[in-house]
């Protein structure tokens, strides 16, 4: 009888098991994709200081040349360089995509320059002043440098002027504040840092294949629970002591050690014959290099520590509802994939994708960073 149903035609669950294979396999391919089209994982980021004085407003905006997509990079490096044209380009985008506006008090673009380059550091910082027709009461702020920059770039300003003093993070999402001089408030719109703590993670992809190839291996969903408790718990420990100025680690090893956590990892997965012991461990131990590679969006913007606690908070509670989201999307997929016959195959194929993208990754970290 079984052997009728097999002559019959397929079982109903071929075409969820062959739909199955091919998300795995295609887990594979975009694993190797991404390590080879995207250069930066995490999004690209801006500092910007805005000082508020009068009817002057100075907005400087400090970019890396290395973390900058590639048309920006070779625009900031030429600027750094002294070229006047590219120098101009970059500060011509600023004058569009930042604006300043209050009813009744229209602020314009006026001067604008690059700051002569630090030797030690590889970053340019652009600055433009805008000129009020009158002294500034209240303010709002909007940047649209995510259409010149791409969707996964954000600016994390402080922003100063009488009785203000106030940090924001500007998104794709959140692109406006509205700040009122004298009493110190700020309007922060929709959550600028919890926001930018769902980005960073969503946009992290390294970050998401380790906790990709972590999960991949399957076993009892206490066991899975276990392992993405100790990751999550290693990285907010390491990201706090970063931030909080603790703890310093060179960004290029950590990052390095990020791309050899992919790969032990996705190695250990093809290797394996069932969930590797104690993985939760694993996860813990990478986890902590992982917190500090998170610590990057907020570290440089050097925040008061009075608001420093309370911009770690909503960023880290942005990156672990980013990483829930992750999550339920796979875990269902993971219980499922449980009792094929054709599991072990997926597993291994998936992993040594997975392990070329580390590989990828790992490479350009070493050699050529």
């Amino acid at each position: 009888m079984s052997g009728a149903g097999a002559r019959g035609g397929a079982s109903p669950g071929a075409p969820l098991a062959r739909a199955a294979r091919a998300a795995l396999v295609a887990l594979a391919a975009v694993a190797s994709a991404m390590s080879t089209a995207i250069a930066h994982t995490g999004g690209t980021t801006g500092y910007a200081s805005i000082a508020i004085s009068g009817n002057a407003v100075r907005y400087s905006l400090t970019l890396s040349v290395s973390s900058a997509p590639a048309p920006i990079a070779a625009s900031l490096a030429a600027a750094r360089a002294g070229d006047t044209k590219s120098g101009q380009s970059l500060l011509d985008a600023i004058r569009r995509q930042i604006s300043l506006a209050e009813p009744g008090n229209r602020c314009e673009p006026a001067q604008a320059f690059v700051e002569p380059p630090r030797p030690e550091s590889e970053s340019v910082t652009l600055v433009v002043d805008f000129a009020c027709a009158r002294r500034v009461e209240t303010l709002t702020i909007r940047d649209d440098l995510f259409d010149v920059f791409g969707f996964d770039h954000h600016t994390l300003a402080r922003i100063e002027g009488a009785g203000l003093a106030q940090e924001f993070a500007f998104a794709a999402e959140t692109r406006e504040i509205h700040v009122v001089l004298e009493r110190g408030a700020a309007t922060l719109g929709s959550g600028g840092f919890f926001l930018l703590g769902v980005h960073h993670i969503l946009t992290g992809y390294d970050h998401l294949l380790f906790l990709v190839a972590l999960l991949l291996r399957g076993g009892p969903l206490l066991s899975l629970l276990k392992i993405v408790t100790a990751f999550t718990a290693a990285h907010s420990i390491t990201l706090a002591l970063a931030v909080l100025g603790i703890v310093t680690m060179p960004d290029r090893l950590v990052e390095s050690v990020i791309a050899g956590s992919i790969i032990w990892v996705a190695v250990e997965n093809t290797v394996a014959t069932g969930p590797p012991r104690r993985r939760w461990l694993v996860g813990f131990v990478f986890g902590l290099v992982h917190g500090f590679g998170f610590s990057t969006a907020l570290g440089p913007l050097a925040l008061p520590p009075g608001r420093r606690a309370w911009a770690l908070l909503t960023f880290n509670l942005g990156v672990e509802a980013g990483q829930i989201a992750v999550i339920a999307l796979l875990l269902p997929a993971l219980v499922w994939l449980g009792g094929r016959p054709w599991r072990e195959r997926a597993v291994q194929v998936a992993s040594l994708g997975v392990a070329g993208a580390g590989m990828v990754w790992l490479i350009e970290r070493v050699f050529l960073a």
